[in-house]
């Protein structure tokens, strides 16, 4: 969908419909849609009294509306639907916003299997109506900061590419992203997998095989909490992707390893932690002190002080937002394809066989 919107007179804000307020829509969607210019926060859906009271106490002039269904029945006044509800609900809700005329943005996952993600692209193409997903840490600082050393060729050729997204949390917390039911599209496979998979393949290209190991370590916990996947890449690049919530010991969030240095980098960007303060964007953004600053270099390890300290790019999680609202008004391009999020939901299917079957999936 180009231009503007039907129903938004010239200059005036995209008026957003957010539909869940819980972690992502309250921490995430709401605080950086407020924060772009072009886009106005209208109506936040959630039929919890709590997060009803949350959502009016952060943004006093949101409407509230307790179902889908009644954000739905005046589709008329929307300009763009974002979906932030439980991980089961994002296909039939974006499906039904598509339906009713209008642009849709997806938390990741956008779906619970690459065949759907595609069926919803293509619905959105037939219709000719924007259709993006979430996937915001694209816009981590580390990530930007792999990407511009990638850029300027200071690695060399990459062999190897370490991510790691590792946590702590040795007792579960319940709820429906560690539920065992496959209705729900828990486990961390599909939630932090979600992530560093896609960053995997936005650096390095499609994958030619996957490999995997999803274990459940927690006593209690009903799905996958300690996942480790291995992804050859078409171009030859080899990933192996952690996702944890049992690591006593956390390791560097990215070790690359190429032909000419290597690039380490400890700790997780800085912008989630800030916006759960109540934070929000603003001079200085995104930005970590220089204790933090991955090393580039060769031959000894960063922690005796080999390599060079890399300053780190700021992260910079409005820019998803910014380019949704240029795309919106202006036509430009999608910052994340329905049909690049269902290239990496073939990863996470293509992991999920490995780890049950015990085999490589070529994919």
């Amino acid at each position: 969908m180009t231009g503007t919107p039907l129903g938004t007179a010239p200059g005036s804000p995209l008026r957003v419909g957010l539909v869940g307020y819980g972690l992502a829509g309250s921490v995430f969607h709401a605080p950086l849609i407020a924060a772009t210019e072009g886009l106005a926060l209208d109506t936040v859906v959630t039929s919890n009294p709590e997060r009803q009271q949350q959502a009016r106490a952060e943004f006093p002039d949101v409407r509230l509306a307790a179902t889908p269904d009644e954000l739905f029945d005046r589709a008329a006044e929307l300009d763009l639907i974002v979906v932030a509800s439980p991980n089961k609900t994002h296909v039939p809700l974006a499906t039904t916003a598509l339906k009713a005329g209008l642009p849709v943005v997806v938390d990741k996952p956008v779906a619970g299997t690459a065949a759907e993600a595609r069926e919803l692209a293509a619905l959105a193409e037939e219709r000719e109506l924007f259709l993006s997903v979430f996937q915001n840490r694209r816009w981590d600082n580390d990530f930007l900061t792999l990407r511009k050393l990638l850029n300027e060729g200071e690695l060399g050729d990459v062999w190897r590419f370490e991510s790691r997204f590792e946590r702590w949390r040795p007792k579960p917390k319940g709820g429906w992203r560690e539920s065992g039911d496959p209705a729900e599209i828990g486990g961390l496979l599909y939630d932090l997998g979600s992530h560093v998979v896609d960053q995997a393949l936005v650096l390095f290209g499609p994958a030619a095989s996957v490999y995997a190991e999803t274990d459940i370590r927690r006593p209690g916990a009903e799905t996958d909490d300690d996942t480790f996947i291995a992804i050859t890449h078409t171009g030859g690049v080899r990933s192996h992707l952690y996702v944890s919530a049992t690591t006593a010991q956390l390791g560097p969030r990215f070790r690359v390893l190429g032909s000419a240095a290597g690039y380490v980098k400890y700790g997780l960007d800085p912008q989630e932690a800030a916006l759960r303060d109540g934070l929000r964007p603003g001079p200085g953004w995104g930005a970590e002190p220089e204790s933090l600053w991955g090393r580039v270099g060769s031959g000894e390890s960063p922690v005796t002080g080999g390599g060079r300290a890399e300053p780190t790019l700021p992260g910079d999680y409005p820019a998803y937002y910014a380019a949704v609202a240029k795309a919106l008004l202006e036509g430009a391009p999608n910052p994340v394809t329905a049909r690049e999020a269902a290239a990496a939901l073939d990863v996470l299917e293509a992991a999920r066989r490995s780890a049950r079957e015990k085999v490589t999936v070529t994919l």
